[in-house]
């Protein structure tokens, strides 16, 4: 989330000029005795950077066990000391999460709000008759202000945070949610641990650090590992569930806005690409770019092995993991924007070769781990075989719905969307209509005797194209049979319809067909004239069933125009 750069400069102004002035008064006020608890602090100090060394990331919220150590210092020598060691172990937990320059407003705002934090839970423990007497520990009147100290810290806190986030980043979240209940529970596991090391300081002197320290921090490490073993199990389970969605896509592009919507919603992408390795040409194509989970338009030339990052991977068939820019600034190609810091790249393979390759990228630095290159690579496998299945599905699909010699559709395929179409019309509130155009080529025997059947194929098939180009995306143009051919006009009428007939006998008859002499041994180059003879029904008007609708076009064609002379347009007349 962006903060502007005014609101950065307004928090570190704020923090010069409050933090210190409140240091100051605290010292003033409480007038601690620093000097003869030197070491036992630094005990303290050495204590709080372990643990704070260690925080487990949840939701870019660093969690790290240092509030027992803490309560445990401000009982012992106050709330100076209290606000010494906390500012200490926030300082080692931003060095430990790496905040980059873009964040570094956060360094100013967490310093704030743990000296609020601070403070204002103190004032409450000294409100409520709280010393620093260890005599008093077992005293009912004690217990009450610790026990408000440990509550007013923790809300304060939260609502210090859910305040900063309203304004900077202009969240709407409520108050409680369950990362508020999450960091309830830790809290309150921390409190005894704090009471106990506070008893045990007050009995054994700083030695209780070790007693305290060395299973607090044994736990710190097995908690991090624990939930970081929980994360890659997470990820893995959605590695899982992604990759049966892939496998049921059947359509290449499905399957491509899939991976990317997937990826974009476990890890965090602020721009995707998705690369193919052209084999005829060497290079590597974009044929998908995601920004913010839109697609965009893609306007970026190829990359050649070795190119960029996307070429070298696809060079050296290795993933890459990138943290920041100056680590990958040096060989890209111009794909990612200024704004870019990490970036995941992974080649896609099939067969022991590299397909394609899969470009990820953040706006954040360090935001992605190693493991989640791993399960990035584990999806682009998933995806590899997709994409190869959804091919292979297309490639059969494509044959059994088209011509092989036109590759115009074949009449089952035109079937199926005349039926479709056909039942539009039965809907009441359904006002349109359903022309078909049905046309036969004239003496089309005669061509095949003369030229022979491939110089007659090569008619078919330019003949096709010119249907196509024609109709273009006002209908549907299928090959019937044979040197017949029938075109499916949805929500054109009668009059529209035979117009359009018209236009494409003039297209024919004008415009003779070039074709080699297939029965000449030179193979001339000639242009030979061809005529047809086109047949015109309109449903609702003339049919009340989808076949009666063909059988008149074909009626039409044959006694209005066949039997007519040729090379006419006829109108079904019943």
């Amino acid at each position: 989330m962006k903060v502007s750069t005014r609101a950065r400069s307004t928090i570190w102004i704020l923090w010069a000029f409050t933090t210190p002035l409140l240091i100051w008064l605290t010292y003033q006020n409480t007038k601690p005795d620093i000097l003869s608890y030197g070491m036992d602090i630094i005990g303290f100090v050495i204590l709080t950077s372990i643990v704070s060394f260690l925080p487990i990331i949840i939701k870019d919220t660093p969690i790290f066990l240092y509030e027992g150590i803490s309560l445990a210092v401000f009982l012992s020598f106050g709330l100076f000391a209290e606000i010494f060691v906390a500012q200490i172990a926030l300082t080692i937990v931003l060095i430990s999460v790496r905040v980059g320059w873009r964040d570094n407003h956060r360094i100013p705002l967490n310093s704030l709000i743990f000296l609020f934090t601070s403070i204002i839970s103190a004032i409450v423990f000294y409100l409520l008759g709280g010393t620093h007497d260890e005599k008093d520990l077992a005293a009912l009147t004690f217990l009450i202000p610790l026990i408000s100290y440990e509550i007013i810290k923790f809300f304060s806190n939260q609502s210090l945070i859910h305040i900063a986030h309203r304004i900077l980043y202009k969240k709407k979240d409520h108050f409680i949610t369950k990362d508020l209940l999450r960091q309830a529970l830790i809290s309150m596991l921390q409190f005894p641990v704090g009471v106990v090391l506070y008893i045990l300081y007050v009995d054994m002197g700083p030695i209780a650090t070790l007693y305290i320290g060395i299973p607090l921090a044994t736990f710190s490490i097995i908690f991090k590992h624990y939930h970081a073993s929980q994360k890659v199990n997470y990820y893995l389970q959605k590695a899982s569930e992604i990759g049966h969605q892939l496998a049921g896509r059947l359509n290449v592009d499905e399957v491509l806005d899939l991976i990317i919507e997937k990826l974009s919603t476990v890890l965090p992408v602020d721009y995707a690409y998705i690369l193919d390795v052209v084999e005829e040409k060497d290079e590597l194509q974009l044929i998908k770019y995601m920004e913010r989970g839109k697609a965009q338009a893609i306007n970026i030339g190829p990359l050649k092995r070795n190119e960029g990052i996307g070429g070298t991977v696809w060079q050296t068939e290795k993933a890459v993991l990138f943290n920041k820019r100056s680590e990958w600034q040096d060989i890209t190609q111009g794909y990612l924007p200024t704004s870019v810091e990490s970036v995941i790249c992974v080649p896609i393979v099939r067969n022991k070769q590299v397909i394609g390759v899969v470009a990820l990228a953040s706006n954040k630095r360090r935001a992605y781990e190693k493991y989640q290159l791993m399960i990035v690579d584990l999806l682009v496998s998933y995806l590899a075989v997709a994409v190869e299945n959804a091919k292979h599905y297309e490639e059969t699909k494509n044959k059994s719905e088209r011509c092989p010699l036109t590759e115009l559709y074949n009449y089952r395929y035109f079937e199926g969307v005349l039926e479709k179409e056909f039942s539009k019309l039965t809907n009441p509130d359904n006002s349109q209509t359903l022309s078909l155009i049905l046309l036969d080529i004239d003496h089309f025997k005669a061509v095949n005797d003369t030229y022979g059947h491939q110089s007659g194929n090569e008619i078919l098939c330019e003949l096709s194209n010119r249907l196509v180009s024609t109709i273009d995306n006002r209908g549907t143009v299928a090959r019937y049979g044979g040197e017949e051919f029938v075109i499916l006009l949805p929500n054109t009428n009668k009059e529209d319809s035979y117009d359009i007939a018209e236009n494409v006998r003039k297209m024919i008859a004008n415009n003779p067909f070039t074709l080699y002499n297939d029965l000449d041994k030179y193979r001339k180059q000639i242009l030979v004239p061809i005529t047809a003879s086109i047949g015109v029904a309109t449903a609702p008007e003339d049919a009340d069933d989808p076949l009666a609708l063909v059988r008149h076009a074909d009626r039409a064609m044959y006694t209005g125009a066949k039997q007519a002379g040729r090379n006419k347009v006829a109108q079904y007349v019943s």
